[in-house]
């Protein structure tokens, strides 16, 4: 099914998407070192049965505007609600991974109307995870990449630190260079890669109010077998904060399962539409 490129003026910031099929809309979140392109796999397969994917490219991401200000968790959240809208949907299947995790639990929870199901990828709800030795070296990059002059040097090289954070989160993928074209394209872009930072230079150590209100939704999480920080008990841990349904996809690989293991990811996804 052929795919087309489109824009749409979305909580003060115009938004890139890729978008394939008809019906209701599924509204498919990225994250961080990663692009709209991250859901090529998936996203025909999802429009070939009957939906609207759509996969836009997260604020400040290339070709998404740069904003001003750097993106907050509340910003991220309301981003997921003014896409569903202005895509012209009343609600929408909102499937994160990482970085657009943490956008989608925010959005089910300050509009659960808007949010008929929702599937987090690697993220356990953030409101419940609980620090350890091993879980704080795995994010040290959150402290990072706050520091001054982070994103120029993630940018040295043609981009060399990226490979080597795709190793660190799936551990147990070698995936040939051409994966982190889109990613290195992204970033050239003036400000984009600045912007992504940015996402982790607003980042608080407390959990914002759209993440500590429970979720309604009917939610599939989906746990990486060999992600070395998320674990799943931490994903078990996190059932306090859904109202509803609850489920959790234990799937091969790490971080990046679903772009390492992406026949097994779509038919897990799949199944839960």
């Amino acid at each position: 099914m052929a795919q087309t490129t489109g824009f749409v003026e979305a909580n003060g910031l115009t938004f890139a998407y890729i978008e394939q099929g008809c019906g209701p809309l599924v509204l498919m979140l990225h994250g961080f070192p990663d692009t709209a392109h991250t859901w090529d796999h998936l996203r025909p397969l999802i429009a070939d049965r009957g939906y609207r994917a759509v996969s836009p490219f997260m604020r400040g991401y290339h070709p998404t505007a740069v904003p001003a200000t750097d993106a907050s968790q509340e910003t991220l959240a309301r981003d997921v609600l003014a896409l569903i809208s202005a895509l012209g949907a009343s609600e929408a299947v909102v499937i994160g991974h990482d970085w657009g995790a943490s956008a989608a639990y925010g959005a089910a929870a300050l509009r659960p109307d808007l949010v008929s199901k929702l599937m987090a990828v690697a993220i356990p709800h953030p409101a419940t995870l609980m620090p350890s030795l091993r879980k704080l070296w795995g994010a040290r990059h959150f402290a990072s990449y706050k520091l001054p002059g982070a994103a120029k040097r993630f940018a040295r090289n043609d981009f060399a630190a990226l490979p080597g954070i795709y190793r660190r989160w799936s551990p147990t993928w070698n995936p040939p260079g051409p994966e982190f074209d889109a990613v290195r394209e992204c970033f050239a872009s003036p400000g984009s890669l600045d912007a992504a930072f940015g996402y982790y230079r607003k980042l608080s150590p407390l959990p914002s109010p759209s993440l500590r209100a429970k979720i309604p939704a009917p939610t599939v999480v989906f746990a990486g077998m060999d992600d070395p920080v998320a674990e799943p008990s931490d994903y078990r841990r996190a059932r306090r904060m859904f109202l509803g349904d609850y489920a959790i996809e234990e799937v091969p690989g790490g971080h990046f399962m679903h772009r390492e293991h992406p026949d097994v990811f779509a038919e897990r996804v799949l199944s839960h539409l």
